[in-house]
């Protein structure tokens, strides 16, 4: 399981550091913040199929339909040969990889007993630790003295073998549902009100394309659709922050939002303004990631004495912190140093928060709704960020005739708008007892 988050680490590390390159070589930097955002907004689609597929079957046959598609989409992308075809690849590889988190999020609430798992998603953060000191540099020198496409194409090589280490370490572990036993149907409506909010985040990033009075009403129609699509995806209440688990399944959306809505024009001011070649602008993530997993250790080792509470606390601090220091380097022109040291405490806070996030959501849990609930904050995860993303493309393009760095710092402020709705949903945050 490690491995396989280790190769997905790895793909969204390299291709958040290649992707200007790409942008550029393609003659697509219209569909940037696209590339990004659609992977996360199809990735709702496999989360909710995943859960309820797990629900019915137990998780290994959902898994392994996800990692088949995810190497697909890594081959469609590696051998395109245009923005748009590069879209879809990354489109098929979302699928797939919404669908993987979900499963392996199963299989840790099946196997592991509640003491156990923040030190499991702890090694799950732990995984990021290769990838975040040599993936993006790795992909720079990649992409600068070979080609990008091998970005992509060298993870499906390693891909397959991952898979087929976990195959009987599953068969060992993993008791599927007995024959005789009442098998849950498929949740048709939830699989179309998923479809439909991966179609809103789509229309969302699409809408910065639009001109006139189209440019102000479309994106107010999507969001207004996908939040219609997502109430009956997500908790009951988690839209109005409810206290308890609503509100941690919100939370962590948000917290995704403030994190990757910044993250990926990160290597885009580095590359452009800071004229940094791809693998100098690796930096940045290399540290963030390594920061990220550090922390994440730190919160297993001492679960116990470090609160769910005081993780969001500390968390939440690191993090704003990051983003206000970002968005002074980037309005002052500060050096390129400043920045990517600053973008080491935004790591450093999601590695508290992330792994206590997903512990707070199992143990709100009961094995009924371990998928719901695991595909529930995937979901918030992932639309989280998408939307973040999409409305960061917004500004961008709105703010792109001002020129300089006037795009950039509309797009740090925005994520600084998600941070600080985040601060206030946490304190509503906590840990539901389930019915039994």
């Amino acid at each position: 399981m490690c491995v396989l988050i280790l190769l997905a680490a790895f793909e969204s590390l390299a291709v958040t550091t290649v992707m200007p390159l790409i942008a550029t070589e393609l003659d697509g930097l219209s569909l940037y913040a696209l590339a990004f955002a659609g992977p996360l907004a199809v990735s709702v689609v496999g989360m909710v199929l995943a859960g309820n597929w797990a629900d019915r079957r137990g998780p290994k046959a959902p898994l392994y339909a996800s990692v088949a598609l995810f190497a697909i989409g890594l081959i469609l992308a590696g051998t395109a040969t245009s923005m748009e075809v590069l879209v879809a690849g990354r489109l098929i590889h979302g699928l797939g990889g919404g669908g993987l988190t979900v499963a392996l999020y199963v299989i840790v609430a099946r196997v592991y007993p509640h003491a156990l798992q923040p030190r499991i998603f702890a090694g799950f953060s732990a995984a990021w630790v290769v990838p975040s000191l040599v993936g993006p540099f790795v992909a720079g020198v990649v992409a600068d003295v070979a080609s990008w496409h091998w970005v992509f194409l060298g993870v499906v090589a390693l891909v397959i073998p991952a898979l087929a280490m976990v195959v009987p370490a599953l068969r060992g572990m993993i008791h599927e549902a007995d024959a005789d036993a009442p098998v849950a149907p498929w949740n048709i409506p939830r699989i179309l009100w998923a479809v439909l909010a991966a179609a809103a985040v789509l229309v969302l990033n699409l809408s910065a394309e639009a001109a006139g009075w189209v440019l102000w009403t479309l994106p107010v129609l999507a969001v207004v659709v996908l939040a219609i699509a997502l109430r009956p995806l997500l908790p009951i209440g988690a839209l109005r922050a409810a206290a308890g688990l609503p509100a941690t399944v919100l939370v962590r959306g948000l917290i995704a939002g403030a994190f990757f809505g910044a993250q990926v024009y990160v290597p885009l001011i580095l590359t452009e303004r800071y004229e940094l070649t791809a693998s100098l602008a690796g930096l940045a993530l290399t540290l963030g990631g390594l920061a990220w997993a550090v922390t994440a250790q730190i919160q297993g080792r001492y679960a116990e004495r470090l609160s769910h509470a005081r993780c969001l606390s500390i968390g939440l601090t690191l993090l704003g912190a990051s983003l206000a220091i970002t968005l002074t380097a980037v309005a002052l022109a500060l050096p390129a140093l400043v920045l990517i040291v600053a973008w080491g405490f935004a790591g450093a806070g999601m590695g508290i928060m992330y792994p206590r996030t997903s512990v707070m959501t199992l143990q709100s849990s009961s094995e009924a709704d371990q998928g719901f609930n695991s595909s529930a904050i995937a979901i918030s995860d992932g639309i989280g960020a998408a939307i973040a993303i999409a409305l960061a493309g917004i500004v961008f393009v709105l703010l792109s005739p001002f020129g300089g760095v006037v795009p950039f710092v509309g797009c740090f402020a925005l994520a600084g708008g998600f941070w600080l709705v985040a601060v206030l949903v946490s304190r509503r945050a906590s840990v539901t007892v389930p019915l039994s």
